[in-house]
């Protein structure tokens, strides 16, 4: 969960339908709370979840990830949506790209 400039985060969370989480995402003068709800949790293939960013006004968008066995490998995708108008999807992919490509290197890594 560290985009851009953003360095470390700190996440509590309580994993079950219901359950909220709240990620702290911090760097060289950013600092962006994140929250949500558990919405959907169908393991190993779906994860739907609330996001309400400090960035955005506390506005609540949703996001779904899903999660599809591929020869060799796993196929993820992410749906975020009911973001606020004047953020771009390019602006969110790019975002959510960096920590993806950030979650492949881990994966890969070990």
């Amino acid at each position: 969960m560290c985009p851009g400039p953003v360095t470390g985060c700190e996440v509590t969370m309580e994993t079950r339908v219901g359950g909220r989480f709240r990620i702290v995402m911090t760097g060289p003068g950013v600092e962006v709370v994140n929250a949500g709800e558990f919405r959907v949790l169908d393991r190993p293939s779906k994860l739907v979840f609330t996001w309400v960013s400090s960035r955005w006004n506390e506005q609540e968008t949703l996001i779904t990830i899903e999660l599809q066995a591929r020869e060799g490998g796993c196929e993820l995708v992410l749906t975020h949506e009911r973001f606020p108008a004047e953020h771009s999807s390019g602006q969110l992919a790019g975002g959510w790209g960096q920590m993806l490509e950030k979650l492949g290197v881990h994966l890969v890594s070990r």
